[in-house]
């Protein structure tokens, strides 16, 4: 606890470092395969992860979460939570590939089979690496996390890649859905040494199920609120309509998700580690979610304003008819970086019911969102999804941050000098946009308009908007903690 603010932002900037070359290996996949295969091809697949990512939410069953959260893990309990986490895994597994003829026969596709049967088998390998997971988040070891991370996502890129190449098709998509975890959860394995015990029931395995429980239905809801589009217009717009709108969505969704997720590792762990001292609590939550939106406001207005040439320039011309989803789309990057560190703050707290039932207006109002706009196509959900995330925004954010301690009017004016700044740097970011040749390469195109937006944003948040006292005091505790392990 004594050096938890330094070891929480060093491992906060490992996680970014390694996130962001992730990232990057990401989008070069993304550009490839997205010149090599078709919207068929993408289509397929997401029609099977639109269902088996609903049963990946019961895949731990919430025990990673819960594990962390908790102040002191034994060895007993830690070998309790792997078993539990295998049978839950195999359990899972069994039922996709029982389930794989329904869900063929609901989409009338018969490739869908094979698919569903492979991917099938994620469900236990994932589970296998799952407490060797938690045993290095709890030490904040985001290093070693980030080295298994980056060699695993290059090697199941690099044999996707080399498929689509050779003309196997979807299923070079498919292959990254089961070599990535293999290879990560190898990685876990080689890195902890970790060697679980025999399987047995211990006293505080009850208390972490039922954490766990609520974790998990609320993960459940939120997939049903982000997948929903997705099963429907594969159901009744077929595989073309779906390749499109999933690889739009995943576009929007990725840099968000990624920096969610790379910020909200470090800070679940560190809230986790402060629940008891409520003004610390606050102080850290509201530094993370700062970072998030700093870094994700700007990525809304450039893929709103420069949409054509982003889908462009990352998935080729081929796409262009998903140019349109894409900007629609927009939006909900800041709606996800505003509601999304609500989580972290519910978790840590241990407000799982409260987050249960923001999960269960979310996940209702997105339905019927979804509903009234699936029969006008992938444009009309698209509109849709982008309506509703923005709408709920005010309700979802006053309802989680009631009687946590952090007040309203602070979590509203961590948006304030970001959004300033983005104003600035949209007009700026427009203006070269309309003044440069047409006869540019959609990429340097991209590069112009992207790179003076990008600028410009810089120079108004840190020296006009007074955000350089945030990222100096960042700096300062790296510094430290540094010198302190030096």
């Amino acid at each position: 606890m004594q050096d938890l603010k330094g070891r929480t932002v060093r491992a906060g900037l490992i996680n970014v470092g390694s996130r962001g070359l992730g990232f990057v290996i990401r989008i070069l996949a993304l550009m490839v395969l997205g010149r090599l295969l078709t919207p068929e091809d993408y289509g397929l697949v997401t029609m099977v992860t639109a269902f088996t990512g609903v049963l990946n939410m019961f895949g731990c069953f919430g025990l990673f979460q819960a594990a962390i959260q908790r102040d002191t893990l034994s060895d007993e309990e830690s070998s309790a939570l792997f078993w539990l986490n295998l049978t839950f895994g195999a359990l899972l597994t069994l039922t996709a590939i029982v389930a794989a003829p329904m869900v063929s026969a609901f989409y009338s596709e018969p490739r869908l089979l094979a698919i569903m049967d492979v991917i099938a088998f994620t469900f236990v390998i994932t589970a296998a690496g799952v407490q060797h997971g938690v045993l290095l988040q709890r030490r904040l070891a985001f290093g070693t996390s980030a080295k298994i991370e980056i060699s695993s996502l290059v090697v199941a890129t690099a044999i996707s890649v080399g498929m689509a190449m050779a003309g196997y098709g979807y299923w070079a998509i498919v292959s990254m859905t089961i070599t990535l975890p293999l290879a990560m959860t190898i990685g876990l394995w080689l890195a902890t040494g970790w060697v679980p015990g025999r399987p047995r029931f211990v006293s505080g395995l009850r208390s972490m199920l039922q954490f766990g429980g609520g974790a998990t239905l609320t993960g459940f809801l939120s997939y049903i609120t982000i997948n929903t589009d997705k099963l429907l217009l594969g159901r009744f717009w077929g595989t073309e309509a779906t390749g499109l709108y999933s690889r739009a969505f995943y576009l929007i969704n990725f840099p968000t998700e990624n920096l969610n997720n790379t910020i909200g590792e470090v800070a679940f762990a560190a809230l986790s580690r402060t629940r008891d001292d409520l003004d610390r609590l606050r102080r850290y939550f509201l530094k993370g979610y700062s970072m998030v939106v700093t870094l994700t406001l700007p990525l809304t207005v450039v893929c709103g304003l420069f949409a054509d040439d982003v889908i462009l320039v990352v998935l080729g011309p081929q796409w262009t008819s998903a140019i349109e989803i894409f900007r629609i789309l927009a939006p909900t990057i800041l709606a996800i970086a505003i509601s999304s560190p609500l989580g972290w703050l519910l978790n840590a707290l241990g407000l799982i019911r409260r987050g249960v039932h923001i999960g269960l207006f979310s996940a209702s109002f997105m339905v019927a969102g979804i509903l009234i706009g699936l029969p006008y196509g992938p444009r009309g959900v698209a509109l849709a999804y982008s309506t509703v995330m923005v709408l709920k925004l005010v309700p979802i954010s006053l309802w989680a941050l009631h009687g946590t301690g952090v007040r309203v009017r602070e979590f509203a004016g961590a948006l304030a000098c970001p959004l300033a700044a983005c104003a600035v740097a949209a007009l700026v970011g427009f203006g070269v946009h309309s003044l440069r040749p047409p006869t540019l390469l959609p990429v340097f195109r991209l590069m112009l308009d992207a790179g003076s937006f990008g600028a410009t944003y810089l120079v108004v948040l840190l020296l006009i908007a007074g955000e350089k006292a945030l990222y100096l005091d960042l700096f300062r505790s790296v510094r430290t903690g540094a010198d302190q392990v030096a």
